[in-house]
């Protein structure tokens, strides 16, 4: 079990003080991962899964190479995707029909960005450590993507989601 402790007050501050201002959704998202890939600990692959049709397509993210289209119920992402529901996997391998793109990845989040009542895309993290996210983590994170969708659905801001 992971031992570090994230603030994810701070992390808030900081991703308002990163989109004030800016109305690219591509930008936004980019900025987005980037914050999170960089200040949560243990973390090997961060990223958001852009929904395209009955697809997770994917979009900006830190880390390996990873698959680029994941059918809506596949792996964890297309499984949080169809039940518009956070996951938290504590061993990826116990998880049936796990997608392996970086096999280093021991354990996983995954949240869906919903707006409104409309599932518009998932933001995936995977960490090399087994049971690495808890309840905490998961709220935390959830926060943050509400804030995220939350700038994504300004009329303002334009872009690719």
């Amino acid at each position: 079990m992971a031992t570090h402790e994230t603030d994810y007050t701070t992390l808030a501050k900081q991703l308002r003080a990163l989109s004030d201002g800016e109305t690219d959704r591509l930008a936004l998202c980019a900025n987005f991962v980037g914050l999170l890939y960089n200040e949560l600990g243990e973390i090997n692959w961060l990223g958001i899964y852009v929904l395209r049709g009955d697809d997770l397509v994917l979009g900006p993210f830190q880390g390996k190479p990873a698959c680029v289209r994941i059918p809506l119920g596949q792996g964890v992402c297309g499984t949080a995707a169809q039940q518009m529901r956070s996951i938290i996997v504590a061993d990826v391998h116990s998880f049936e029909g796990h997608i392996v793109c970086d096999p280093a990845s021991k354990s996983e989040l995954v949240v869906p960005l919903i707006s409104g009542d409309r599932l518009i895309g998932v933001l995936d993290i995977d960490s090399p450590t087994p049971a690495r996210f808890r309840q905490a983590d998961r709220l935390g994170v959830e926060s943050l993507c509400g804030e995220l969708v939350e700038r994504l659905s300004d009329e303002q801001v334009s872009g690719f989601i």
